[in-house]
């Protein structure tokens, strides 16, 4: 193979940091919406947050350490909720999107209670009906609350990627969100579910753009009454970006 040729394979194949192989070749998928929460915890000296280790059978991101979230499914924007978004929240999140806003709050919520079994949400005794990806949330005699959730960021996955997704991350307190002290749960799609300090999340193996988002939650957390503006990581042919929503 002449130089030119290789020189041209390197650089349509690329090994990425993470180990995903991108092909430059190719058109880019679109990303996926997606949704996250970062739920906290302040009953100890130091504020905590919920972390899990993805499956090293994942395709994305094997073995990193994430917090509960996954992909928006069709059906999300149709669930029942006893409360809804605060009406700030919506304006933010109806920015650029395809869906309800409404449709990521439930997503982060419904992933959250499918990776760990927590259930942001309170009891309800009058039997409500939902889509049926809902139905084992519904089965724990509870529906899901949307007003404790906060916008804090909004990350698309740079182009050329195997897997893309255009996701939405939200906080809450835990002590105001979860519907009991019930403990987070280990499963299929996280192991190692666990609390762990704020100042020791970089002692685990986290995406950078997890990392990133963990900032915007120290700076909320250090200066509560300042206002903040939801950070929006996205790439364009120029390079990364890094703009507030």
């Amino acid at each position: 193979m002449s130089q030119i040729k290789k020189q041209k394979q390197a650089n349509v194949f690329d090994r990425l940091e993470d180990g995903d192989i991108i092909d430059r070749s190719q058109p880019s998928v679109r990303p996926k919406d997606a949704a996250t929460l970062i739920l906290i915890r302040r009953d100890g000296p130091k504020p905590r947050v919920l972390v899990g280790k993805r499956s090293n059978k994942h395709a994305f991101m094997p073995d990193k350490y994430v917090f509960p979230g996954g992909r928006v499914d069709p059906e999300d924007s149709r669930a029942p909720a006893i409360t809804e978004l605060r009406a700030p929240v919506e304006q933010k999140l109806v920015q650029g999107a395809r869906r309800k806003p409404r449709a990521f709050g439930l997503t982060a919520v419904r992933e959250t209670f499918e990776e760990t079994g927590l259930i942001i949400g309170q009891p309800d005794a009058n039997g409500a009906t939902a889509p049926r990806n809902w139905q084992p949330f519904l089965e724990e005699g509870a529906l899901p609350c949307l007003q404790h959730l906060e916008f804090v960021g909004r990350a698309i996955t740079p182009p050329y990627r195997p897997k893309r997704f255009d996701a939405r991350f939200f906080i809450a307190e835990a002590e105001t969100a979860l519907i009991d002290e019930r403990p987070a749960a280990s499963g299929a799609e996280l192991v190692d579910v666990r609390w762990i300090e704020l100042d020791d999340t970089r002692d685990i193996d986290l995406p950078l753009v997890t990392l990133q988002m963990l900032d915007e939650v120290r700076q909320r957390l250090e200066a509560p009454k300042d206002p903040h503006q939801p950070l929006f990581l996205r790439y364009s042919p120029k390079g990364h970006l890094v703009e507030r929503i």
